[in-house]
């Protein structure tokens, strides 16, 4: 998983909020990831949602609705946070497979196996949520660290939910 640095064009300035140039940087560097993780994610929440079969079909096949949809509303507020940091929001698969702690390289094939890549995957990427909210919070910016934190709790309660359901 190779760090990419974010683009920044030189008409996109950050405005006069009180967070340092410095800290946007950092900040949407991490922001950057999440926006990775959140799309690997949504891929592969997609991927369980197409292609579940069995006896819990039916309720496996409506949460994953469930969450590919939160996480396509998620993709679309942190890339325009990226934005509003005056960064480019990464936008190309290569980007994401560098960035995301998110494993995705074959389509699953069993509803077991896929539940558990499910529950993995959110954890991880509300272990790596927590980390960024630590360094947003240390910037000062309570906007990101407040999004990012809303964030761990909704992949907490996906956890939850695909454990509940595979039980």
């Amino acid at each position: 998983m190779a760090n990419i640095a974010l683009q920044s064009k030189p008409e996109d300035v950050s405005t006069d909020t009180g967070l340092a140039r410095a800290d946007t940087d950092a900040v949407a560097e991490e922001l950057a990831n999440a926006l990775a993780d959140s799309f690997s994610l949504y891929l592969k929440t997609l991927g369980v949602h197409w292609n579940v079969v069995g006896s819990n079909f039916y309720g496996l096949h409506k949460l994953t609705e469930t969450q590919y949809l939160d996480l396509g509303t998620a993709i679309d507020a942190l890339a325009e946070r990226i934005r509003a940091l005056g960064h480019i929001a990464p936008a190309a698969f290569g980007d994401y497979a560098d960035r995301s702690v998110v494993e995705s390289k074959a389509t699953i094939a069993t509803a077991e196996a896929m539940i558990q890549a499910l529950v993995k995957d959110n954890e991880a990427v509300a272990r790596r949520l927590r980390k960024a909210v630590g360094l947003a919070a240390v910037a000062d910016d309570v906007f990101t660290a407040d999004m990012l934190t809303a964030r761990i709790g909704q992949h907490e309660q996906n956890v939850w939910m695909l454990r509940a359901i595979a039980s």
